[in-house]
C-alpha cells in the first residue's frame, strides 16, 4: 500500500509520508531556498546601509570630520594610532555630541521600527502603529504637562531632578497610557485586540485634548520647547541619556525576535495559533509590554517621531515577506538607518539651524503611506482591523 500523498498548504507543495511525516517537495524546497537567499541579501544590504548611515552621522555636520579623522579619533580612545590628523575641536564634537547622538538614533529608530513590526503582527494589519496603544500620546501629554506646569507640580524638587524630570515624566506617561489601554481591553483574563484598539483611539483623543490645553496656556518660551519636543529631535543626546534609555531600547530589540514564532502563528488567526500551542494571552501581554517600554523610552529622549514604526516594517514586508524571524531584525537595521539619515538631513538642510526630525520623517513617511493606499486600492485590496 502506498502511504504517500501530495498536499498543498498555503501555496507550498509538500509530500506527506506516513512513516516520515510531511516534507517539502523539490519545487517547494527550491522556492524556499530562493526566499532564504533573498532574505540574507536584504539583511546584508541593511547592515551595509546602517554602517553607511552611522558613518554619515559621525562625519557630516557644521564641523566637518572626514571618515579617516573619525577613525583616528576613535582609535586614539582605545590606544590605536592611525595616520590621520585632526583638531582638538573635532575630537570634542565627535565624542561629546555626534557619537551619543548617532548611537541614540540607532536605538530610537530601531526600537520604533521593531515596536511597529510586533504591533502589526499583533493586530494582524500592516498599517498598525505603536501609537495605536496610546504610548506616544501618553508620553507627549506627560512631557507637555511637565514643561508647562513642572515648576508648579514639583516645586523645589525641580532643581534636584534637573534634566531627568522631562524624560522620566514622558516615560511614565507613555507606559501609564498603555496600561490603561490594556486594562480596558482585557476582561475576565481575555484581551480583545479590537477593544484595545478602540480604547487606544479614545486615549489618544484624550491625550491630544490635554496637550492642546497645555499648549493654550503655555507662554512663549514654553511654546518653543513644546514645538521642538512634539516634533522630535536627537539634538539633546548625551551619554547620560544613552545610559538611562539604552537598556530599554537594546533590551527590547534583543527580546523581540523571541516573539517571532507566536507572531507568525497569530497571522493564521487566534484559533489556529492556539491549536499550534501558542499562549495567546501571554503573547499579547508581552507584545504590548515590549512596545510600551521601547516606545516610552524612545519618546522620553527624542520626542514624538512619527512614521518610523509604520513605514519600516511595511517596506520590509514588501521585500522579504511576513516572516517575523526576518522582519524583526530587518526592522531594527532599517529603522536605525532611516532615522540616522533623517537626522543628517535635519541638521544640515538648514544649517546652522536644525529642523525637528519629525518633519523630515513625515515628509518621507506620509507620501509613502499614501502610495500604499493608492497601490492597494488599484489592486482592489484594502486593510481592515
Amino acid at each position: 500500500m502506498d502511504f504517500s500523498a501530495v498536499t498543498t498548504n498555503s501555496g507550498t507543495d509538500t509530500r506527506t509520508d506516513a512513516r516520515e511525516g510531511p516534507r517539502p517537495s523539490g519545487a517547494a524546497s527550491s522556492r524556499r531556498a530562493r526566499q532564504r537567499g533573498r532574505e540574507w541579501r536584504v539583511l546584508t544590504g541593511l547592515v551595509a546601509l546602517l554602517l553607511g548611515a552611522v558613518a554619515a552621522g559621525l562625519a557630516v555636520g557644521a564641523v566637518a570630520i572626514s571618515p579617516g579623522q573619525v577613525l583616528a579619533i576613535l582609535g586614539d580612545k582605545v590606544g590605536l594610532t592611525l595616520p590621520w590628523s585632526y583638531e582638538h575641536r573635532q575630537a570634542l564634537v565627535l565624542t561629546a555630541i555626534r557619537l551619543p547622538r548617532v548611537l541614540l538614533g540607532v536605538g530610537v529608530g530601531g526600537g520604533l521600527a521593531v515596536s511597529g513590526a510586533v504591533m502589526q503582527g499583533l493586530f494582524r494589519n500592516p498599517l498598525a502603529d505603536p501609537s495605536l496603544i496610546g504610548v506616544s500620546s501618553g508620553a507627549a501629554l506627560a512631557a507637555v504637562v511637565t514643561i508647562v506646569l513642572g515648576s508648579t507640580l514639583v516645586g523645589a524638587w525641580g532643581d534636584t531632578l534637573g534634566a531627568v524630570l522631562l524624560p522620566a515624566a514622558a516615560f511614565v506617561g507613555g507606559v501609564g497610557a498603555t496600561v490603561v489601554v490594556y486594562r480596558l481591553g482585557t476582561r475576565n483574563g481575555q484581551t480583545s485586540v479590537a477593544t484595545m484598539l478602540l480604547a487606544g483611539i479614545a486615549i489618544n483623543a484624550l491625550a491630544g485634548a490635554g496637550t492642546g490645553l497645555m499648549t493654550f496656556i503655555a507662554d512663549d518660551d514654553q511654546l518653543r520647547d513644546l514645538t521642538f519636543w512634539t516634533l522630535g529631535s536627537l539634538g539633546g543626546a548625551t551619554w547620560t541619556q544613552l545610559a538611562v534609555v539604552g537598556p530599554c531600547l537594546l533590551g527590547g530589540m534583543i527580546a523581540a525576535p523571541f516573539l517571532a514564532r507566536p507572531l507568525n502563528a497569530l497571522l493564521l488567526g487566534e484559533g489556529e495559533a492556539y491549536h499550534l500551542g501558542i499562549n495567546i494571552e501571554r503573547t499579547k501581554k508581552l507584545v504590548v509590554t515590549l512596545a510600551a517600554l521601547v516606545v516610552g523610552a524612545a519618546v522620553a529622549v527624542s520626542g514624538v517621531i512619527g512614521f518610523i514604526g509604520l513605514v519600516v516594517p511595511h517596506l520590509l514586508r514588501l521585500a522579504v515577506g511576513p516572516d517575523h524571524r526576518v522582519l524583526i531584525p530587518g526592522s531594527a537595521l532599517l529603522g536605525g538607518a532611516l532615522l540616522l539619515g533623517a537626522d543628517v538631513l535635519a541638521r544640515t538642510i538648514v544649517t546652522p539651524a536644525e529642523l525637528p526630525i519629525g518633519i523630515v520623517t513625515a515628509l518621507v513617511g506620509a507620501p509613502f503611506f499614501l502610495w500604499l493606499l493608492l497601490r492597494d486600492r488599484t489592486r482592489g485590496a484594502g486593510y481592515s482591523f
